[in-house]
Formats: structure tokens, sequence, C-alpha cells
């Protein structure tokens, strides 16, 4: 995906507006300046939560479910994310190798060039790689425009260099972000993924639940999300993610559901 030029979202579009009026305002009536300054904590307020909520679209587009065309081929995504991991990352291969599953690997940049080995499996054996960030901060969605922009650059940059290929997709650490992100990934020519259900797998070591709440629901189109870096636990120490999926693919392939890449799923 080449880089585009950027279009503000309509709710960024009225957050200009408000701004300006803001300000036209008090150049008019400087005694409406505690109106002009509501509007404007106002709009802040919303831009704020925006950013807190991964499946928002105010902020730009967001993937948040696959393409009614791939929903029609009865196609669903496993995504995994923070990864690679070398104790977790290969096990998971294997069991998506066993009943032919493909999936969309988030990983971090400076994890993939510390294992550059395993980026290289990944993309061997069918699957895609996608960018999740060069550091993975939990810092990321306070960052400013061009702090921004040179974290994802770099996982973009890392990421091509080890598998040949350009992500088109970005997904932001634990889903935050802040009005800056749109602009930046429109300028790499990246594409905002969310998900359509999580189980919260790096807190959650209860495979039940968090089968529970991937597979409550199973819908073609659906947009699922995993771990295999920071994965949480399970009562007897292995990463939740290796006791879930094998579980999971057997729940996808008895609805008729083909587990597919988003590179497939969204040509």
């Amino acid at each position: 995906m080449s880089s585009a030029r950027w279009r503000p979202s309509p709710f960024l579009r009225l957050s200009f507006g408000v701004h300006a009026a803001a300000g036209a305002g008090l150049l008019a009536a400087p005694s409406a300046w505690p109106l002009a300054l509501g509007a404007l904590l106002a709009n802040h307020a919303v831009l704020t939560v925006a950013g807190l909520l991964p499946r928002s679209h105010l902020l730009g587009p967001n993937l948040t479910r696959l393409p009614a065309s791939a929903a029609a081929r009865r196609e669903i995504a496993l995504t995994i994310d923070d990864g690679p991991d070398p104790a977790v990352t290969p096990q998971v291969l294997d069991l998506l190798d066993a009943t032919g599953a493909r999936a969309t690997f988030f990983c971090i940049g400076r994890r993939a060039a510390a294992h550059p080995q395993l980026i290289a499996d990944i993309v061997a054996r069918g699957h895609s790689v996608e960018n999740h960030s060069e550091h993975h901060w939990k810092r990321f969605s306070t960052l400013g425009y061009r702090a921004m922009r040179a974290e994802v650059a770099a996982a973009q940059h890392t990421l091509e260099q080890l598998t040949g290929r350009r992500p088109r997709f970005f997904r932001a650490p634990a889903g935050l972000r802040n009005p800056f992100l749109d602009p930046v990934l429109a300028g790499l020519g990246l594409q905002l993924a969310a998900w359509t259900r999580r189980a919260y797998d790096t807190r959650n070591g209860n495979a039940e639940q968090v089968l529970a709440r991937l597979a409550g629901r199973l819908a073609a189109g659906d947009i699922l999300l995993l771990h295999d870096g920071n994965a949480a636990r399970s009562a007897d120490g292995r990463p939740v993610i290796l006791a879930v999926l094998p579980a999971l693919l057997a729940r996808i392939r008895a609805a008729g559901l083909t587990p597919v890449s988003l590179a497939t799923a969204c040509p």
C-alpha cells in the first residue's frame, strides 16, 4: 500500500472547526471566553476518550471487522500480537500448521530484529507479519507527531528488511492512540487494524474464559486478538494462547469458517 494524502475523519474536521470557531469568537467578543473554553475542553475530552477506545472510528479509519466480501467467503482473522517470542511463537506456528490455519502476526520491531529466524518461519509457513511499533511503548498514545512517526516508521523498516514485504497494517500498542496516528499511517501507507473481539489474554490466564470470550459469538468476518508475546500463564504455567488455540481452531472449523491473514482478506 503506497502512501496516501491524509483525509481527516469527519470528527477531526469538526474538531478543527470547533478550534477555529473558538478562536474567532474570542477575537470578536473576548467576554465569551468561558463559552469558548468550555467548547474546547469538551472537544478535547471526546478526542481523549476516542483515543482510549481501540475500536473507535472517530479518529480515522479503523478495521474492526473483515470486509463484506471476506465475510461472504466465511473467512475469519486470527491476529497474534507482541511477538515474536522464542518460547511461544514456534509452538503457535505448529498448532496453526496442524489445521492449515493462517494468521496475522503483529510484531514488535525490536523483538523481530532479535529473532529474525522466527520472522522467517512465520512467513515461510504462510502467515503475514504486520507492524506493531518498534518498541511497544506504553506511552505510545502520548507521543507527538514526529516521535510517533519515527516509532512506526522504524518498525516498518525493520519488518520490511526481515520479510522482504512492506507491512500493510498497523496495530497500536494496547490499541491506544491519539489524533496524530491517522496522518502518520496515511503517510506511511498503513491501515489501522483493531479487532472484533479480544480476551485480555495478557492478564487473564483462565483458558476457559479466554476461549469463551473469543468463540462465544463467533461469526464470519470476525477479527480475533491473541498474544504470543506477553501472554498470561494458565494454572499449569503454560502461556494461555497455547491452551486456548487448539479448542479455538476446532470451534472455527466446526462453524465452517476459514482462518486467513488480513492481507488475504483485504486484497
